[in-house]
């Protein structure tokens, strides 16, 4: 296992996409909170890797998946595997012209649609393919798409971003119609698909989140740590407690004692009357490493036990 140090009172190593306004949703197409999946990861057709979408939408007449971008620039195609971003910044005296290679984004949410597909019916929910809509929000006012792909409907630019969001909309009519018409006549899903969709999107994993005591936030997967065993299905939030203070820990460690930390292990998705009940407690040495692979990193980071508050597991 391929592995560095991480340091842990500098800068997040997480590069969030900026989060699409989940509000507008709400106000503009009516959706209800329980059609809307943010960051869960879709595994590939293999199973041997899984791919983050932005946002999947569950309507009536189809499953939306979605992919959310804030870039700046003009955007071009130059290949069938890479795009071009061209970015022009104006200074004093002269115009400055900066070219970024990216992935191809339409190529890789239409195989994120198909690979959603062939997850649903793994899990027993059988789809047709053309259910399954791509689509690549850019929600900046100063991108814009070049000729070609800006007539490929599966790209909305930032104009047109409401009225996408307002085509999600489902009329009353609507509603009572597909209750009255089997979903293979109606070519829209089933009161029963819904649910099955809802249930198998509700097992989807998203990111684990480390919090550091620094105030850090690091997103990525929880590879595991040597004192601790754990179950993902039955815990959810690891909370680390050191015993005193970084400086009274080194103060006893140069006379040979090495501190402790006493780390919860919280039951997943339970609550009771005094709180959260425990799936386990355990006690591990303070220099213990957690091992967690950081969002958009290619090596493991190790993470010593005591500068971590808290791990908290995605499904």
């Amino acid at each position: 296992m391929n592995s560095r140090s991480v340091t842990v009172n500098g800068q997040s190593a997480d590069k969030q996409t900026s989060a699409f306004p989940l509000s507008l949703l709400t106000r503009v197409s009516g959706l209800k909170k329980e059609d809307v999946f943010c960051n869960l990861r879709v595994p590939n057709q293999f199973q041997t890797a899984r791919e983050e979408v932005s946002l999947i939408i569950v309507t009536g007449a189809a499953v939306y998946c979605i992919d959310v971008k804030q870039w700046a620039g003009m955007v071009s195609a130059q290949g069938p595997n890479t795009w071009q971003i061209q970015v022009k910044e104006e200074e004093q005296n002269f115009t400055n012209t900066s070219i970024h290679k990216v992935p191809n984004l339409l190529q890789a949410i239409v195989t994120k649609a198909r690979d959603l597909c062939s997850h649903m019916q793994r899990c027993g929910v059988n789809l047709r393919q053309s259910l399954f809509l791509p689509r690549v929000l850019f929600l900046s006012p100063h991108c814009q798409l070049d000729n070609e792909l800006s007539k490929r409907k599966e790209l909305v630019s930032h104009s047109d971003v409401e009225d996408f969001v307002q085509s999600l909309q489902e009329s009353y009519m609507t509603w009572v119609t597909d209750a009255l018409t089997p979903s293979w006549l109606s070519g829209h899903l089933s009161f029963r698909q819904l649910g099955a969709v809802r249930h198998v999107l509700g097992q989807m994993g998203t990111w684990d989140l480390v919090k550091l005591c620094s105030g850090v936030e690091l997103k990525g997967d929880y590879q595991g740590c040597q004192h601790l065993a754990l179950s993902r299905q039955e815990t959810d939030i690891l909370e680390f407690r050191r015993g005193g203070t970084l400086t009274a820990d080194t103060f006893w460690s140069l006379l040979g004692y090495t501190p402790q930390v006493l780390v919860k292990m919280y039951k997943r998705g339970a609550k009771g009357w005094l709180g959260k009940p425990l799936s386990g407690t355990a006690t591990i040495p303070s220099n213990t490493h957690v091992v967690f692979r950081i969002r958009g990193e290619d090596q493991d980071a190790k993470i010593p036990a005591s500068s971590i508050h808290t791990i908290t597991l995605s499904i």
